[in-house]
């Protein structure tokens, strides 16, 4: 065995490093949180080559003091906590105390800082952890830190880097993280010169998401608000018709910080549940404010996750306030022509610097270790967005206005309302009527039942009687009367209404053998959406004609429900077509 022996504190550094640095990306996130913990109220990025050869935070925060700033780069020197009690009550972003030492270790670094009781500013310059450069600088208030040619000594990391283009897309997603946590800062993100995105710094979240995602996805968010005894869930979610492929743009900020969540996006699933097909998935930029004391932030080496200590009391405040937002929505999505997708780069011609900006710049440039210029946006004027108002078709008062036009390929019922032509798919409606009979059944404990007479007998495996005798008190509620008839055979008494006249024994081994998959004890959710796809094979079906007094029914019944807008597998039951948009296809407008 080899001799043991101890690092030296460069390669103790270098080590240290790779927990905190793992790519440009981490460097601008702690630079970027220790200007927010600074008071900054506006920062600005620039990266160059992806962030591999050059990054530039500046801001207009606090600054550090001279005699601090040699102690912000050691190891473990932070301003933020002094022993282990004040990590529960941690509320700061950067509070780790390794961030500056870790990129100074890999990265040559430059400092250029000052406070507002300091009579001029401090520039420090430190290349892989030794000190080059410490005097003084006329700067303003707040600080600037260069990182230029990250991990350029340690090859090994440096090769294993991406390319610019992509180390470029994870810095832009990480701006946009920080724009929507801190919508009060004035953020702008330059690569490569030009000027990729920029908010105002007016506080106003509404205002952020427009500049980031552009009027399309903003006009299909909804507004979410919720308080709870140590627990506030606010934001935005967008519409069942604005679903994705991935959970990537589910954004969740628990007190200021984006975080990744499992809790949380199974939380937001369960709200979609009965409004998105299988396999879709929301937009939503949520923020939950919970007390400190509630929360474990120190899990996580990057700090992207945190153990909720009442997590159920957080799946649930998630989920109900969602819901409420969609429950209380008119969700038609309306087939629109076709238009350009949104712009999400700011790229003026013409740029010119904010004052702080000005003098850091000015400072900058006159620095023999930074030969260059850079122009920089003023801040343009303050943008209000109001949400197009909702037509009220569920109304009672528009329901006596709809005109019931006919039926289409047998299978789509047209509603003429307000200069706008409803589509409901028969189907679908069909099956969401009757899943909402089982759902009230099943709540208010009704047992509504049809007897059968006389009992079907059917026999169970093994595998099939156990799974029976799990869930029956759930069958039972349901309205499933079934008794052991002897050996493996079972009789069916009764069925739930909704279900009596299909064949009764599939749909049972159907039920069965979906319930035999689940490995914790069903729920009445559970039993629901089992009931909901067995119970599909009864709706009317497409093709079948309707008469008008049928489809006047059928409509009456599904506007009355709570949620009309999806079938239980989450298809879409209504949609509509405005007469302006009918127009413009017959060219009859431009």
């Amino acid at each position: 065995m080899s001799k043991i022996h101890v690092l030296d504190k460069l390669t103790i550094d270098k080590i240290a490093a790779g927990e905190v640095v793992e790519r440009p990306r981490s460097v601008v996130k702690e630079l970027m949180e220790n200007a927010i913990d600074a008071g900054s109220d506006q920062i600005t990025v620039e990266i160059k080559n992806g962030g591999i050869d050059y990054i530039r935070v500046t801001d207009n925060g606090t600054g550090i003091a001279r005699e601090d700033i040699k102690t912000a780069f050691m190891r473990h020197a932070t301003s933020k906590i002094s022993n282990i009690d004040d990590l529960i009550s941690v509320s700061s972003l950067g509070f780790r105390g390794e961030a500056l030492s870790s990129i100074a270790g890999v990265s040559r670094v430059e400092l250029m800082t000052k406070t507002n009781t300091d009579i001029c500013g401090t520039r420090y310059v430190i290349d892989g952890g030794r000190e080059l450069v410490f005097e003084d600088a006329g700067v303003p208030d707040g600080t600037t830190i260069l990182v230029k040619n990250l991990f350029h000594n340690i090859p090994a990391r440096r090769k294993f880097l991406k390319t610019a283009m992509t180390e470029s897309s994870y810095i832009s997603a990480l701006m946009e993280q920080m724009m929507l946590s801190h919508p009060e800062i004035a953020f702008k993100f330059i690569s490569n010169g030009s000027v990729k995105l920029q908010t105002n710094g007016d506080n106003e979240i509404r205002n952020v998401i427009f500049k980031l995602y552009g009027k399309d996805v903003f006009d299909r968010m909804l507004q979410v608000n919720l308080e709870r005894e140590n627990i506030s869930v606010s934001g935005y979610v967008g519409k069942p018709e604005l679903s994705r492929s991935n959970h990537h743009y589910e954004l969740f900020f628990v007190n200021g910080r984006c975080i990744s969540s499992t809790i949380l996006n199974k939380a937001l699933d369960e709200a979609y549940k009965s409004y998105l097909m299988m396999h879709k998935y929301p937009y939503a930029i949520l923020y939950l404010n919970i007390p400190g004391e509630f929360l474990d932030v120190n899990v996580h080496p990057a700090k992207l996750e945190i153990r909720f200590l009442q997590a159920e009391a957080v799946y649930t405040a998630v989920t109900e306030a969602v819901k409420y937002a969609l429950q209380n929505t008119e969700l038609i999505p309306e087939e629109t022509e076709a238009e350009e997708p949104p712009v999400r780069s700011i790229q003026p011609a013409m740029i010119i610097p904010e004052p702080f900006e000005r003098e850091h710049i000015a400072a900058l440039q006159a620095s023999e270790e930074n030969p260059y210029r850079i122009s920089m946006p003023e801040k343009p004027a303050k943008q209000e967005f109001m949400q197009a108002e909702q037509i009220s078709f569920l109304s009672e008062e528009a329901r006596k206005s709809h005109r019931l036009i006919g039926q289409i390929f047998d299978t789509y019922l047209l509603v003429e309302y307000d200069e706008k032509l409803f589509l409901i798919d028969q189907h679908a409606a069909h099956e969401k009527i009757r899943y909402e009979r089982l759902v009230r059944q099943y709540r208010e404990n009704r047992n509504d039942s049809q007897l059968l007479n006389p009992p079907i007998i059917i026999s169970f495996s093994v595998p099939e009687a156990d799974t029976y005798l799990k869930y029956q008190d759930q069958f039972i509620k349901a309205g499933f009367e079934i008794e052991h008839f002897g050996g493996n055979e079972y009789a069916i008494r009764s069925v739930p209404t909704e279900l009596y006249g299909l064949s009764e024994t599939d749909y049972l081994k159907e039920l069965l053998d979906i319930l035999s998959e689940i490995r914790t004890s069903a729920d009445m959710e559970s039993i629901l959406a089992h009931l909901a796809t067995v119970s599909c094979k009864g709706a009317v079906k497409a093709g079948k004609k309707l008469s008008p007094a049928e489809a006047e029914t059928l409509i009456r019944e599904l506007l009355s429900l709570e949620n009309p807008y999806n079938c239980p597998h989450g298809r879409p039951v209504i949609i509509s077509f405005s007469k302006t948009d009918l127009e413009k296809k017959f060219k009859r407008i431009v």
